[in-house]
């Protein structure tokens, strides 16, 4: 049942994806680039995008918290609040993926459907740079102290 919960979360974040626009890379850039702003050229629209994203998101999460999950024994919720050295890293290696070409990880793999080119070459890289980062974090004793807590169980 869980997988199938999986399977019909995913199906609709992938068409909010393609219904907002968000897998289109030149309309992703159009929002990015703030410098086009005085020439008018600038696309507000994804900022309405995410403003509705948080509108359900933030009284989804608050609902959530109250109740226990249904296809699981405990909400798994992470314990780590600190704004670290790594989270910082990420966030900017992300921000600057994510300017250059205009994808982010679930678009890109959206957009594998179009058989395009350069997302293959772009979610190939991604899934490589997943690998890396992988072995990287499991060659080190400190890996183990990295791992995510989970919270107790509910109730």
């Amino acid at each position: 049942m869980r997988a199938l919960a999986s399977l019909f979360c995913g199906f609709m974040f992938g068409w909010g994806l393609l219904i907002s626009g968000m897998i289109r890379p030149d309309k992703v850039l159009g929002f990015l680039d703030v410098l086009a702003i005085p020439s008018g050229n600038w696309d507000p629209s994804l900022a309405v995008v995410m403003a509705a994203a948080l509108a359900v998101t933030v009284p989804g999460y608050a609902l959530a918290r109250r109740r226990s999950p249904l296809f699981a024994t405990q909400n798994q919720w992470p314990k780590q609040t600190a704004i670290d050295r790594p989270l910082l890293a990420g966030a900017a290696l992300f921000g600057i993926g994510w300017g250059l070409v205009g994808l982010c990880p679930g678009p890109g793999i959206e957009n594998l459907a179009t058989g395009s080119p350069p997302v293959v070459v772009f979610v190939v890289a991604m899934a490589v740079g997943m690998f890396v980062y992988y072995l990287w974090e499991a060659r080190g004793p400190a890996s183990a102290a990295r791992a995510v807590a989970v919270a107790p169980p509910d109730g």
